[in-house]
């Protein structure tokens, strides 16, 4: 047999209708090519679907059989339509990501919640990871997206990175929250929370320090930035961050009544990466996300700086 769907779904349409002509205008064909594509059908078939009586169309006892088939055969394929619809709009499917602590926290969780809305069907993981780690989940495919610092490039990950200037977090009712800018003069000798010693920003925040002059005290060793939000709210340091960390920050409206962030001069920056598996095609809902993200870093930029 050698029918078509076409021919399957107009002759459902006959059956619901009980007329040619009405089965016509349901499926957008005139009479005559119903009539036929029915008649082909029967030959297919290779019994009759109806009988005329008196001017009636009549299903014969095979038509009724058939139709079962038939109704099992389209909900299938409606069901196949609107899953790849979903598909399409990314209302449905997995997306897996790998996030770095100073974004986990708040800001990709955020960037998470914006973009699964209306898309009750779109299972996401979502892994906090160092960003070494990271790079590994990625270039092995064992997820989609991965938002780390940056890595060296290497053929099996794709990256995006991202230049973001770094800000100071100090007390808000400290007179340093006020400043225009904060300098290393400001924090001379001042206690700060830092990161480990081998950590980018550690090295390039000292460095802006002894080029100007002034003493970095490090009384504070964190592996993450986010216990350092509580110290300084404590009066008990200042640090000198990553401007997720900041903007996260200033997205807490309850602990920003008890931090102020404010520009550092010399201008620090760290770096962070949108990464890709390089050898794996990337789905259209990875895509999607992966555009969202890139906007959510640039409303992210404009947003902290008009607040500063």
């Amino acid at each position: 047999m050698n029918f078509s769907l076409r021919q399957i779904f107009t002759f459902r349409e006959v059956m619901r209708s009980g007329s040619i002509s009405q089965a016509a205008r349901t499926v957008g064909r005139t009479q005559p090519a119903v009539s036929t594509m029915i008649a082909t059908l029967e030959g297919e078939l290779g019994f009759s679907l109806f009988v005329r009586d008196q001017g009636k169309l009549i299903p014969t006892p095979e038509a009724r059989f058939f139709l079962e088939e038939c109704e099992t055969v389209l909900e299938r394929i409606e069901r196949i339509e609107r899953t790849v619809n979903k598909i399409r709009t990314h209302e449905a499917g997995k997306l897996r990501v790998a996030c770095h602590p100073a974004a986990a926290g708040m800001f990709m969780p955020r960037i998470l919640t914006e973009f699964l809305q209306g898309k009750d069907e779109l299972e996401v993981s979502l892994i906090m990871r160092s960003s070494d780690v990271i790079e590994d989940l990625i270039a092995s495919q064992q997820f989609d997206i991965g938002f780390a610092e940056t890595p060296k490039p290497r053929p099996s990950v794709k990256q995006m990175d991202f230049d973001l200037e770094c800000v100071c977090i100090v007390p808000a009712d400290d007179p340093l929250a006020t400043a225009e800018e904060i300098t290393p003069q400001d924090l001379d000798g001042q206690s700060m929370a830092v990161l480990f010693d081998k950590h980018p920003l550690t090295v390039r925040t000292e460095a802006a320090f002894r080029k100007s002059g002034y003493r970095f005290r490090k009384r504070l060793e964190l592996r993450t930035w986010a216990p350092g939000l509580q110290f300084v709210a404590a009066g008990m340091c200042y640090m000198i961050c990553d401007m997720i960390t900041g903007y996260s920050c200033l997205q807490q409206r309850q602990t920003t009544r008890e931090l102020a962030i404010r520009p550092f001069r010399p201008r620090i920056s760290t770096s962070v990466s949108i990464l890709t598996p390089g050898y794996a095609t990337q789905s259209l809902t990875s895509k999607a996300f992966t555009t969202h993200l890139c906007e959510a870093i640039g409303n992210m930029q404009t947003e902290l700086h008009n607040s500063l």
